[in-house]
């Protein structure tokens, strides 16, 4: 049993659609980036992606740091990188900063096995980590 579902409805797709959840929380024009020969006009499902991801994410290091209020900023980056056979697939980076938080990567290591978007790319999409300025493996 789910504990939430989202929905939201896309039509035009991403050279000239229109995303929008049932309640109009959300919506948003999509459209190519300009680098991607676009007119860069509105959002595209890579910059959705980033937000939804560092959202997330953050929620993760508060549930790895419970009792803690966390002063958190994530910048998120998400690619489009070229694939075997003419695909293409994504790549992220997310840049943590937690001043002040001598823990800062073992909460960032933990985040990573309890966030919902870490599960649902774990194997398939390559995650760079940068914590308070240095690059993290995980």
């Amino acid at each position: 049993m789910a504990l939430y579902t989202a929905e939201a409805r896309v039509t035009g797709g991403r050279t000239d659609g229109h995303g929008r959840t049932p309640g109009g929380e959300l919506d948003v024009r999509i459209r190519m980036p300009k680098e991607l020969g676009g007119d860069g006009s509105g959002t595209n499902p890579e910059q959705l992606f980033a937000v939804g991801y560092a959202a997330c994410f953050e929620a993760a290091l508060d549930l790895a740091a419970p009792g803690r209020t966390l002063d958190t900023t994530i910048d998120a980056r998400v690619s489009l990188l070229p694939a075997d056979g003419g695909a293409l697939k994504l790549g992220v980076e997310l840049d943590v900063s937690l001043p002040g938080t001598d823990d800062a990567a073992e909460l960032v290591r933990a985040a990573h096995r309890i966030c919902p978007y870490s599960h649902a790319i774990r194997g398939n999409v390559g995650v760079a980590f940068t914590v308070n300025g240095v690059p993290l493996a995980v």
